[in-house]
Formats: C-alpha cells, sequence, structure tokens
C-alpha cells in the first residue's frame, strides 16, 4: 500500500496548505504520520491529528473535520472524521487496477524498492567450521544470510557472499592426533566427513581420560602454523572433504558463494593490522597478552594476541574486514552469526572504529537466537547434533511418499520431492522471527499441515494450474470488487512495504509471514470466487488477472526466502 499512502501523503500536504497556511509540513512528513488501523473498518490508512493539533494550534477533532472533504479522489475513495482520527479508504475499483497493471508490467521485479544501484553489499554467512558436519545449527547462518543477499539483490544491490570457513585452529591439531591416533586413510576416503567427525568425537572422549592429548594437539597445530608439509598435507585434505559435503547441502538450497576464503587466508594480512595497532598506541600488555582495552565503553579487553604471540579471532576478523573493504569497496559489510557472539563483534567494530578506518560505521552484524534439538544443546565433540543431510533426507522421503500418493504420475517428482522436503525446512525455520530462540522438534520441521511451506508451494502451484487452464493471464477492465477480492488486491499491494521492511530490519521472517497472509487471502479469493468456470466474459478476465498477480508475487517473494517454486506438486 506504499503507493496509496504516497498519494494520501501528497493530498494531505496540498489540503494542509489550503487550509492552514501557516504550516509548513511537507508530504515526507505526513507520510510517516499515517498510520494503518487496526481494522479495515477504520480504514485502509489512518491520520492522527493529535500529531498535529500544536504546530496547527487547532483541536485534533476540528483538524481532521475539516481535511476530510479536502483529500478525496483518485484512489482515496471516502474519508471518516472520528474523533480526531482521519479515516482513509481506498477506492476498490482504481486500487485493483494500478496494482494489478503494476505487477503486469514490472513482473518478478514488482516489490523491490530499487535503491542499492552502485552500491555494494558484502555478507559474511554459514562459514562452518571445515570437518565438522554441516548440522541444524548452521541452518540460520545459512539462510538468514543467503535470504538477506537475496533481498538486497531484488533491491538492486551488488552482492558478494563470503564463506568464511573455520579453517584454522587448534581442532585442526586434535584432528591430526585423532586421526593418527584412531583413522585411516581407507576409512576417511569411505566415509569422509562422519569419518572425520568420528574422529573428532573420539579425541574429546580420549582427552577425557587422558588431558595430556590436548597439549599434543597444540604442538600438531603448531607444526601445522610453521608449514610443516606433512601437517598441511592432511589439512588441505580434510578441507577438500568438508567442501565436498557442504556443497551438497549449498546445492539442495540453491546457495552459491563468491568466495570460500576461510580464516587461514586471512594469517600474513594480520601483521599489517597489529603493527597498525601499535602505530596508534591502541595495544596494551594484560598477562603478557596484547590486548585493546575498551573500559569507557562498558566492554571487556579484546584480545589481540595471546602470551605466546599467536592471533585470536578478532586479528583474523579486522585483516578480513579490511582486506575486503579494499578489495569490494563496500557500502555496507553484514556478518550472519549467533547472538552469542554479540560481545565478539561489539569490541572488534569498536577496535576498527579506534584504529580511525572510515568505513567502521558500515559494519554490520545481523545475530540470531540459539537452536536446541528437544530441549537439548548441540554440541560436535558429544554427538549431539541432527545433520542437515539427515534432515533434508527424511523431509524429502515425507514429500515424495505425499507426492506419490497424491500425484504418481507426474514427471520430475524426484526434484518436485526435494523442492518440497528442503523448502519445508527452511519454511519452518525462517517463519520465526530471528532473534527467537528455537527448540527445534523434528516433528513440527517436517510437518507438511498448516501455515507451513509445503503449503505455501501448494498454493502457488494451484495459481500455476488455473493459468494454465486459463490459457492466458487476463487485464483488469474495471468493475465492482468483491470483499474477497479487495482483500486479495490489498494483500497484494503491501508486498513492497514488507520487502522494505525486510531489508530494513534484517529480517527475512517478514517475508515468510507476508508469503502465509498472500497465501491466505488468495485461497479465500479461490474459494469465494469462480475464475476460469465464471460465464461473466469481464469477471472472468479479472479474475484471471488476480490470479497471475498472485502467482508472480508468490513466486517472488518464496524465491526471496530460498525456497524453489515447482508449477506441479
Amino acid at each position: 500500500m506504499l503507493t496509496f499512502q504516497k498519494e494520501a501523503a501528497e493530498k494531505l500536504e496540498g489540503a494542509v496548505k489550503a487550509l492552514f497556511p501557516e504550516a509548513n509540513l511537507t508530504a515526507q512528513e505526513l507520510f510517516g504520520m499515517l498510520e494503518v488501523p487496526p481494522d479495515s473498518k477504520m480504514g485502509d490508512l489512518a491520520l492522527p491529528c493529535f500529531k498535529l493539533s500544536r504546530s496547527l494550534r487547532t483541536s485534533p477533532v476540528r483538524i481532521a473535520e475539516q481535511l476530510a472533504p479536502a483529500v478525496s479522489g483518485g484512489e482515496i475513495a471516502r474519508t471518516e472524521a472520528v474523533s480526531g482520527y482521519l479515516n482513509l479508504f481506498a477506492d476498490p475499483e482504481a486500487l485493483s487496477a494500478r496494482v494489478l497493471s503494476e505487477i503486469a508490467s514490472r513482473g518478478e521485479r514488482y516489490g523491490s524498492p530499487e535503491c542499492g544501484e552502485g552500491r555494494t553489499i558484502v555478507l559474511d554467512y554459514s562459514s562452518p567450521n571445515v570437518a565438522k558436519p554441516f548440522h541444524i545449527g548452521h541452518l540460520g547462518t545459512t539462510v538468514i544470510g543467503h535470504s538477506l543477499r537475496l533481498l538486497h539483490e531484488f533491491a538492486g544491490y551488488k552482492c558478494i557472499g563470503i564463506n568464511h570457513l573455520g579453517d584454522w585452529g587448534t581442532q585442526f591439531g586434535k584432528l591430526i592426533v585423532a586421526y593418527r591416533s584412531w583413522g585411516s586413510r581407507e576409512a576417511v576416503e569411505r566415509d569422509e566427513i562422519d569419518e572425520l567427525v568420528r574422529l573428532y568425537v573420539k579425541f574429546h572422549e580420549e582427552a577425557e581420560k587422558d588431558p595430556s592429548l590436548n597439549d599434543v594437539a597444540r604442538a600438531e597445530f603448531t607444526k601445522l602454523e610453521a608449514h610443516d608439509e606433512e601437517n598441511l598435507a592432511l589439512w588441505r585434505w580434510f578441507i577438500e572433504i568438508s567442501l565436498r559435503e557442504y556443497k551438497k547441502t549449498y546445492r539442495q538450497l540453491g546457495i552459491e558463494f563468491d568466495s570460500y576464503n576461510g580464516e587461514s587466508f586471512y594469517t600474513d594480512k594480520m601483521p599489517r593490522q597489529i603493527e597498525l595497532l601499535r602505530e596508534k598506541g591502541l595495544l596494551s600488555i594484560d598477562d603478557g597478552a596484547s590486548v585493546v582495552r575498551l573500559d569507557e565503553w562498558n566492554m571487556p579487553v579484546c584480545l589481540i594476541l595471546k602470551r605466546d604471540g599467536s592471533t585470536l579471532y578478532p586479528t583474523r576478523d579486522i585483516a578480513a574486514a579490511a582486506y575486503r573493504y579494499e578489495n569490494y569497496d563496500f557500502d555496507k559489510c553484514i556478518y550472519v552469526t549467533s547472538a552469542g557472539q554479540s560481545l565478539h563483534f561489539a569490541q572488534w567494530f569498536k577496535v576498527v572504529e579506534l584504529m580511525q578506518y572510515p568505513w567502521f560505521d558500515r559494519l554490520v552484524h545481523v545475530p540470531y537466537g540459539t537452536v536446541s534439538i528437544n530441549g537439548a544443546k548441540l554440541a560436535t565433540r558429544t554427538g549431539n547434533v541432527v545433520l542437515l543431510k539427515d534432515l533434508f533426507a527424511q523431509a524429502i522421503e515425507k514429500a515424495s511418499q505425499i507426492s506419490a500418493e497424491k500425484n504418481p504420475n507426474a514427471e520430475g517428482r524426484e526434484e518436485i520431492a526435494e523442492a518440497v522436503g528442503v523448502g519445508a525446512i527452511v519454511f519452518h525455520y525462517l517463519a520465526n522471527n530471528r532473534m527467537r530462540d528455537i527448540n527445534f522438534v523434528l516433528e513440527d520441521a517436517l510437518s507438511f499441515d498448516g501455515n507451513t511451506g509445503p503449503y505455501a508451494q501448494y498454493t502457488y502451484a494451484r495459481t500455476c494450474s488455473i493459468l494454465e487452464k486459463a490459457g492466458g493471464r487476463g487485464s483488469f477492465t474495471g468493475g465492482a470488487v468483491s470483499d474477497a477480492e479487495l482483500a486479495l488486491v490489498k494483500t497484494l499491494a503491501s508486498f513492497p512495504e514488507r520487502v522494505l521492511a525486510a531489508l530494513r530490519e534484517y529480517e527475512p521472517s517478514n517475508v515468510t509471514r507476508y508469503i502465509l497472509d498472500l497465501c491466505a487471502a488468495f485461497n479465500r479469493f479461490y474459494h469465494d470466487c469462480q475464475i476460469v468456470s465464471c460465464e461473466d466474459e469481464k469477471l472472468r478476465e479479472n479474475r484471471i488477472a488476480m490470479t497471475a498477480a498472485s502467482s508472480t508475487v508468490l513466486r517472488t517473494a518464496l524465491s526471496l526466502i530460498c525456497m524453489k517454486t515447482p508449477e506441479k506438486i
């Protein structure tokens, strides 16, 4: 309803200037004052005149009464002045004509704010630790991050997707020790990442009995840092195995990255940043470690170097941010990680500011809540994880069974089952506000009933089936609009503002909830109104046009949250 809101603001600006010449209110200011009433019986938009009372030196009731007759026309069918509110009602026919025409002409670009032209966004997301499984805990950063990329690309930004792999650190010393102690090349080549996970869990089990193994692991990682050829060869092999496995999941999600540069890539880029910190007098010594003190900002010290001179996560992140700015000249660099890392990002963002980098305020941390499985915390080292490949396989199998029952002769049933099964998991996750902690109950995630991904995909497939039977996409030529038709048009009209909200709040669930709203509005329209079988030719064309518009917007919205859109289910 953004266009309707802009028209209302422009009409209000003219009316205010005519009735209250002393006022100096712009259409933009009035646009910001307009509200959506809680009940459509109170109008499609409302202006609370209390906000104007002081500047116009008139009572809100009187302001509403004077403005009411002055702003009708165009898409504003009528107005009401009620208790200091000016309620504005959209003209059903004019609104339908404009919205359906706009969707038909803009197609899959409908809803884009087109605000990103000439601007670059870098997004750091997914970023699993190498040699560990891709489990349910990685789903948040992966699908939230990729949805944010899709949303920014939709808005016209150039987006650089970076998978900042956890490919460095003491865990590789542990894995090398475990491989040499309890593993074999044959077992790793046969079971790949599953065997690497078994070895990692085995190491922690044995280290519980013999803590000295941790010292051995640290020594092996030190050798790796010193470019020991045998350890480097194992490290590269573990990365190769891990990436091969991860890319299977990314393919199922339709995700590709522009860069897989992980932590190790920035090893030779950190000394420059450490020297800059010294030059600016920001480093101090705390118990032998080099730190930046952040007491003034009510934060603990930010560790830059350990006592032995080795680097930490903040050092690597600062080096990575500087490299990315130099190479991509980003307007914004977005990091999608769990809320548990919020302090870490606040600390090194502040350090970047103290280093006087001019792009410090372009760094954005997008946190999300924790995930547990049936109430239990995830932990790779204890084996308490649900692998995404296993979860996807269960969902795909269930989708395949349902498809075989409903449409046994459907072409491409395997591809449809994958799209629906994987989509069910993605939709289930993105239906929640990203900051909400999620207790992942497998039965709920795999449910295909109610407000789910399969329901949304099925609704889209229904629009495609109707259009196929209609043999065209129709056109709106005016006439009366029923309640169900108007509700659908209003929902279609609200898509651009829901996209803006998702971008502004870094919140893909705005789109997910919109999809459910649109599905509900379309299915009510489908239930209440004859479409292809309608005998009134003009009405039939109008309703086919509404179906076509719904199909276009549903396809776009689903694609923005990493969902595939099979035309037949």
